[in-house]
C-alpha cells in the first residue's frame, strides 16, 4: 500500500526538522505531506528546506481541521496517515496502525498514558464523553490525531473547523469499520500549545449539534446512483 502521511504546522518552528526527519526514518517510503497553516515564524521555511517532503501552504491561519483536510486532499496514498505536528504523537506508532488498516477502514490511535496536565485530561475526558452520548462515535480518545485511513473514506469528511474531532462519527455513520489502539504520548518539548479549554467547551457545543444534525439528515449511497446497467 502506498501511505501518505500528513502532518498540520501552525508556529512549531522549533520541532519542524526533528519530527519529519523521524517520521521519515520510521516511514521511508511514504509521501509526507507537511502543511504549514499560516505561521507567522519560521515553519514553512524550515519545511521546504528538508528534501522528499511535499510542502502546502495556507495563505493565513485557518485551524488544524484546514490544513488536515488540505493535506488529505492532495494525497496520493492508498492509506493517509495524520498526526501532530508538535512532535507528541510519535512516529514509531505509525507501523502499529497500518498492521490494522487491511481489516479496517479507521485506526485511530488513544493515548493511553497522556502526558499533559490534570486540567486539560479532565477537559478531554469530558468532550469525549459528551460526544460518545450525543453521536455514533465509538473511539474513547478523539482528541489523538494519530490515525490511519483507507483513501476511499475521505469522501465521507466535510471541511468545517473542528473536522479533526469528528472523523470517527463521520465514517462510522457511513458505516465504517473502525479500530481503536493504545499509542505512545510524548512531553512537548518545544514551542507553545495553541489549545484552549475554554474555547473548545464553547466550539464543542454548536460542534456536536452541528454534527449530529449532518448526521441524521445525510445521504449515503450504497452504489453510484447515477451509474446505469
Amino acid at each position: 500500500m502506498k501511505v501518505s502521511i500528513i502532518i498540520p504546522f501552525y508556529n512549531e518552528e522549533e520541532n519542524v526538522e526533528a519530527l519529519l526527519r523521524e517520521i521519515r526514518e520510521c516511514q521511508p517510503d511514504a509521501e509526507i505531506i507537511a502543511v504549514d497553516d499560516g505561521s507567522s515564524d519560521a515553519t514553512a521555511e524550515k519545511i521546504r528546506a528538508i528534501s522528499g517532503v511535499r510542502y502546502l501552504g495556507n495563505g493565513k491561519n485557518l485551524g488544524q481541521s484546514a490544513a488536515m483536510y488540505y493535506g488529505l486532499q492532495a494525497a496520493n496514498g492508498e492509506v493517509c496517515v495524520m498526526l501532530d505536528g508538535d512532535g507528541q504523537n510519535d512516529p514509531h506508532d505509525i507501523g502499529k496502525l497500518l498492521e490494522k488498516i487491511g481489516e479496517y477502514d479507521l485506526v485511530c490511535g488513544y493515548r493511553a498514558k497522556r502526558q499533559d496536565n490534570f486540567a486539560r485530561r479532565l477537559a478531554s475526558k469530558i468532550g469525549n464523553g459528551c460526544r460518545r452520548a450525543v453521536l455514533p462515535d465509538p473511539i474513547r480518545d478523539t482528541g489523538c490525531s494519530l490515525k490511519a485511513m483507507k483513501r476511499e473514506c475521505v469522501k465521507h469528511l466535510i471541511p468545517f473547523n473542528g473536522l479533526h474531532r469528528y472523523i470517527a462519527a463521520l465514517l462510522g455513520s457511513a458505516g465504517k469499520k473502525i479500530y481503536e489502539i493504545p499509542v505512545n504520548h510524548r512531553p512537548r518539548q518545544f514551542g507553545v500549545s495553541k489549545y484552549t479549554i475554554g474555547g473548545r467547551a464553547l466550539r464543542g457545543i454548536y460542534d456536536l449539534i452541528g454534527v449530529g444534525w449532518y448526521i441524521k439528515r445525510q445521504i449515503l449511497w450504497k452504489k453510484d446512483p447515477y451509474r446505469h446497467e
